[in-house]
């Protein structure tokens, strides 16, 4: 076992970063960053699991992933690539929410896609950002804990820019649409999909009527608003069920609903199982060894 270097923990605030690569798989796979948000950078070649989607490299690509997403990556390529982990104390991409307008797009986004291609022209930059950053965690002079921060706040604004880019393509273009609905939209849902589960609720808390909202998501070639929410239901759903001990009862209770047949009959509606059938199919995928963040093991 070797201490990893690249970290930054004082006051409870907590940055580090590890190169992906053969000898971190295992830990980066393990629950030690689950409670961190995550960042990854990879490159062309890699497979990657984010909650129940599998994602492969077709290309530089940036991976951002919430503490409450469950994060494994099935297999390398002969590159390595950066793996960043950092506490809320650290940075809290909701109290500065204005300085990078991420959350909703990068994290937390209604497709749950945790996904952004770095172009060729970008990748220059990218990499730049990682080389400085663990340029800075080896020269810890004067204000070594802003410097990792302005670094983690470019990544998280070109990041951005490149999702934008990437996901709402023809929408920026159009003065008519309002991407910023939609991100509104997702932060809402993500806070209070366990108490409100129509379009009305969250038409009510965003001002705007029940239509409107749908208008818009129309426009904009998005998922109807009421499919979002339930998809957010059913995905949180499906973690409880593999990642827990909760009965089926306990997580409809749990998500909100006071009748726990109505449950299961959304749950086979939106996923084709029943939930003890999808927890049976899953179940024992995801007993990966515990570790210590502060650590690195040998191969």
């Amino acid at each position: 076992m070797a201490f990893v270097n690249n970290i930054f923990d004082v006051s409870l605030k907590t940055i580090g970063l590890l190169h992906v690569n053969g000898e971190s798989l295992n830990l980066i796979n393990s629950d030690s960053y689950k409670a961190y948000i995550k960042a990854l950078y990879l490159p062309k070649g890699c497979k990657i699991k984010v909650d129940f989607s599998v994602y492969d490299t077709e290309g530089p690509a940036l991976f951002f992933i919430s503490p409450n997403q469950v994060l494994s990556i099935e297999g390398l390529c002969t590159e390595s690539g950066y793996f960043i982990f950092y506490n809320r104390d650290f940075y809290c991409i909701q109290i500065h929410d204005e300085e990078v307008a991420c959350d909703g797009l990068l994290f937390n986004n209604i497709n749950n896609m945790p996904m952004t291609a770095v172009p060729e022209e970008e990748a220059t930059f990218i990499n730049y950002l990682f080389t400085q950053l663990e340029s800075e965690f080896r020269l810890k002079e004067s204000s070594h804990e802003e410097m990792l921060r302005t670094y983690l706040k470019q990544l998280l604004i070109k990041s951005t820019r490149l999702w934008k880019q990437q996901h709402f393509e023809g929408v920026l273009t159009d003065q008519n649409n309002d991407p910023e609905a939609f991100r509104h939209f997702t932060q809402l849902v993500e806070a209070h999909y366990k108490e409100k589960h129509t379009v009305a609720d969250y038409a009510d808390l965003m001002l705007v009527a029940p239509k409107t909202l749908t208008h818009k998501f129309k426009r904009m070639n998005l998922p109807p608003p009421n499919e979002v929410i339930k998809n957010r239901i059913i995905l949180e759903a499906k973690r409880l069920l593999v990642h827990t001990s909760m009965t089926a009862k306990e997580i409809a209770y749990e998500l909100g609903y006071d009748d726990p047949a109505y449950f299961s009959r959304l749950f086979y509606i939106k996923t084709g199982d029943s939930p003890s059938a999808f927890k049976t199919k899953f179940l024992g995928q995801n007993n990966n060894p515990k570790g210590d963040p502060h650590l690195l093991s040998e191969a």
